[in-house]
């Protein structure tokens, strides 16, 4: 297959996906969906996701901190299940994320691929540790303890007081009266992405070619599946 054929391919796949699961009523840019989308096929072929758990979440740091910015898809029913508010780092910015950061103590959220590992309690409860794999970018999320967690900050009551949410030391936080379920349905092993306008941008997890080839061969297990029953 030309490379012009595997690039329309690709698009056909991912417009199918974001039409059925009807992600442009629920405000998520395709293009941001694309991205996350690619590296969520590509870290499930590399067998770096759990099998069991076809969940993407995806944060789009390119918005403003008072709107939903963040969406968790089930690729396998093709269905939104939560549409949130999130926080980012206070080192980032004020209502608008601008400036991202690898570094420890720098308060600041870090872009790119995800993934998600077991959970424990801590001083904002129950939280949820993440493993950031695009090197350069967010590899120092583990020992910065950048995780999932909940904040009273994260609010549409604190949008109203102070025109914007609060901000964490990097983490992702979360409502308080969801974070609990969502930090259980997303736990070990599935892929969460953040995106953001940066130029200098790169990932080894957004090559089309590959995703592709994993999307493709699980249909192909899908309807082997369903043959034999």
């Amino acid at each position: 297959m030309s490379d012009t054929k595997k690039g329309s391919s690709i698009d056909k796949i991912l417009e199918d996906l974001y039409d059925d699961a009807d992600l442009k009523k629920a405000d998520l840019s395709y293009d941001v969906f694309k991205r996350a989308a690619v590296g969520y096929f590509n870290l499930k072929d590399l067998g770096k996701l759990n099998k069991n758990k076809n969940l993407l979440t995806v944060i789009d740091f390119n918005k403003p901190s008072r709107e939903k910015r963040l969406w968790i898809i089930d690729m396998d029913k093709k269905k939104v299940l939560y549409h949130s508010l999130v926080a980012h780092g206070r080192g980032s910015g004020d209502d608008r994320a601008v400036k991202f950061s690898n570094i420890e103590n720098s308060h600041m959220s870090s872009l790119g691929f995800y993934v998600t590992k077991n959970t424990y309690t801590g001083k904002h409860g129950l939280s949820l540790k993440m493993e950031g794999v695009d090197r350069n970018y967010n590899t120092n999320a583990y020992q910065r303890a950048i995780v999932v967690h909940g904040a009273d900050y994260v609010s549409e009551a604190f949008v109203k007081q102070h025109g914007r949410l609060g901000r964490s030391h990097g983490c992702p936080a979360l409502p308080t009266d969801i974070n609990a379920k969502v930090v259980q349905l997303i736990k070990d092993g599935t892929c969460l992405y953040i995106d953001a306008a940066q130029a200098n941008y790169q990932s080894a997890y957004l090559n089309p070619d590959n995703a592709i080839k994993s999307f493709e061969s699980q249909i192909m297990k899908r309807q082997a599946e369903m043959l034999s029953r």
